[in-house]
């Protein structure tokens, strides 16, 4: 296929400047895609409605009510009427339709759209049953996946998952083995490296306003419970004699929590940058997480050069990883308190972390290779050959510097 004439829509209930994990890889996919010449196009939440064109990419927004996530750090936006129908007109439009996780409003407005439009869809399913705290949350987590989540696998031509526990999910809710592909994301290892010398980790340091010389272990993520930053200040402050500062980067309720602490520095929310050199400036990488894919977070960390520490769940299985390459330890505070005081004392066995996590994410979290299974896929589900869409309305001959939304509007790339 001539990727210029293909049509993708990618679906996800956020998109940058949020922050996540799961609106980071959409970037970086729908960016990746577009400047190998794909027409791109991506439906998501927004304060108000708006549609601007981003690094090649058509970004419509659909106003959306985020106090789920501001106020019980619940990442569930409530849209506005106008969802559906401008879902409807974007799935028309697309060859293709690329949906990321099961559990949202965008989700389920794209089922619905691609079942009247027929278009083709596939599933991305980032996380599998979060042990949130709250039993409504959890409840209505358990419902969503026994309708529409069940829904929407079972529809999708393919289903990408990120590890064996949520591919063992999908598996329940119906999807087919012969549908279902082990995707790991990708990683920017041009951006995401290590420091060349001691005098650019001391730069980025200063620029944090960070200690010049003692180990640092870094926590990048929201500020939510089944992240696990709570459990590493309970880990830290169960060390009588700590030998290494925590640094956090990240927003969310859990925020208060940080500001005072003897040996703790809190720097917000980081666009990917700055959080770069955030990695560069750290030693080591905690993240105690639970239910997740495979942390983003934990592959930009490998790819900076940091020794890795995060929670043995049984759903990594398939990225092979040994204590060469990362730490996997028990969700339980003892056991993070050892960990993180061994780390800091032995700058060797870091090092040695170093440079096998960097090795490893060279091997395993190439963007071309990640853009390249996508390619597979959508040109595996397309009805019709290149070039002739299928007939719900879209329209063909679309110039390759132009992007005809489905209101026929013409939108030049490069522009917002």
């Amino acid at each position: 296929m001539n990727t210029a004439n293909l049509r993708v829509l990618f679906v996800c209930h956020y998109y940058p400047p949020h922050l996540g994990g799961i609106e980071n890889v959409v970037r970086h996919e729908a960016v990746g895609l577009a400047e190998q010449g794909a027409h791109v196009t991506v439906v998501t939440s927004g304060k108000q409605s708006s549609t601007t064109t981003q690094d090649g990419v058509t970004v419509v927004r659909i106003a959306a009510w985020n106090g789920a996530e501001r106020h019980l750090g619940v990442p569930f936006p409530l849209f506005s009427p106008r969802l559906l129908p401008a879902m409807m007109g974007w799935a028309r439009w697309a060859d293709v339709v690329h949906v990321h996780d099961s559990l949202y409003m965008t989700s389920w407005a794209a089922l619905a759209a691609t079942a009247r439009t027929t278009t083709p869809y596939l599933l991305t399913q980032h996380i599998g049953l979060v042990q949130h705290p709250s039993p409504l949350v959890r409840g209505v987590q358990r419902a969503i996946y026994a309708t529409a989540g069940r829904l929407l696998v079972r529809r999708a031509r393919r289903v990408f998952t990120l590890n064996a526990s949520v591919a063992k999910l999908t598996a329940r809710l119906g999807a087919r083995a012969e549908n279902s592909v082990h995707l790991p994301n990708g990683v920017h290892t041009d951006l995401f490296r290590p420091a060349v010398s001691p005098a650019e980790r001391r730069l980025a340091r200063s620029y944090f306003g960070l200690p010049p010389d003692r180990p640092l272990a870094l926590f990048a993520g929201r500020l939510v419970p089944k992240k696990g930053y709570a459990l590493l200040l309970e880990a830290r402050r169960a060390d009588p004699d700590p030998r290494y500062d925590l640094v956090f980067a990240g927003e969310g309720g859990g925020s208060a929590a940080l500001v005072g602490r003897s040996g703790v520095h809190f720097l917000g929310p980081l666009p990917p940058t700055l959080l770069a050199e955030a990695y560069r400036a750290c030693d080591m990488f905690a993240l105690p997480s639970r239910a997740e894919g495979f942390p983003l977070t934990v592959q930009e960390a490998m790819a900076s050069g940091l020794a890795v520490l995060t929670t043995d769940d049984p759903g990594y299985a398939p990225y092979r990883l040994d204590a060469r390459q990362a730490r996997l330890l028990p969700r339980t505070a003892p056991a993070w308190t050892r960990a993180l005081a061994e780390l800091a004392a032995d700058p060797r066995t870091r090092r040695l972390m170093s440079i096998e996590a960097r090795r490893y994410a060279l091997a395993e979290f190439g963007w071309p290779a990640h853009l390249s299974a996508l390619l597979h896929a959508y040109r595996a589900v397309l009805p019709a050959p290149a070039g002739q869409h299928h007939s719900t309305g879209a329209q063909t001959g679309t110039a390759p510097n132009t992007h005809e939304g489905p209101d026929g509007a013409q939108k030049e790339h490069g522009s917002s």
